[in-house]
C-alpha cells in the first residue's frame, strides 16, 4: 500500500523537469537544400544530445482593403507552413530520435529570426542551408554573410549546409 505522496513528489509531478539542453535552430522552407539541412541537423543533434526547434516564418499578404482575400491567402499560407513543418518534423525525428519543436510565425525571415534568437537563450547553433544554383547561396546566407551581426546582440554560431553535398557526405561528416 502506498502513503501519501511527499510535497516534493507532488511538486515533481506537476512542473516536470526543464530540459537544459543547447537547442538547434533549422529554418524551414520550401527549398531542396533546407531539406539538406533538416537531414544533416537532425543527426548533429543526436550526436551532440541537443534539441531542435525549427521556425517558419510566413511572409503577411499585403492587400490592404481586400481583407477577405487577405484571409484567404493567409490560411492557405498556414496550412502550407503547417505542412512544411510537418515534414521538416518527420526528418529530424527520423534522424535525431526526438520530436522537435516546431515554430510558424508571420512577418520578415531576418526579423523573426533575430527575435526568436534573443527570447530563447538555449538556441545555441542556427543551421542554414545553402543553394548551389548560380543566383548565389539565397537571401538569407548571403545577409549573414555580408553582416555577421545580422542575428542581433545575442550572436551565435551559424552552420551551413551547401546544398551541393550529397545524404551520404553528411551522414559522413554528422557521425
Amino acid at each position: 500500500m502506498l502513503g501519501p505522496m511527499s510535497e516534493s513528489e507532488n511538486t515533481r509531478e506537476e512542473n516536470p523537469p526543464k530540459d537544459e539542453r543547447i537547442k538547434f535552430l533549422l529554418i524551414a522552407s520550401d527549398r531542396p537544400e533546407a531539406r539538406l539541412a533538416a537531414f544533416f541537423t537532425g543527426r548533429r543533434a543526436k550526436r551532440s544530445n541537443a534539441r531542435v526547434t525549427i521556425l517558419h516564418v510566413m511572409e503577411p499578404p499585403e492587400f490592404g482593403h481586400w481583407a477577405t482575400v487577405a484571409e484567404t491567402m493567409r490560411a492557405e499560407a498556414e496550412e502550407k507552413a503547417e505542412a512544411l513543418l510537418n515534414e521538416f518534423a518527420a526528418e529530424v525525428k527520423a534522424q535525431s530520435g526526438e520530436e522537435p519543436e516546431l515554430i510558424m510565425r508571420e512577418g520578415e525571415t531576418a526579423d523573426e529570426l533575430r527575435k526568436l534568437i534573443e527570447e530563447d537563450e538555449s538556441v545555441a547553433i542556427l543551421f542554414l542551408g545553402a543553394s548551389a544554383g548560380q543566383k548565389g547561396p539565397g537571401p538569407l546566407v548571403s545577409a549573414l554573410a555580408q553582416k555577421p551581426a545580422y542575428l542581433g546582440g545575442r550572436p551565435i554560431p551559424v552552420t551551413v549546409v551547401p546544398g551541393a553535398m550529397t545524404r551520404e557526405e553528411l551522414r559522413r561528416l554528422s557521425g
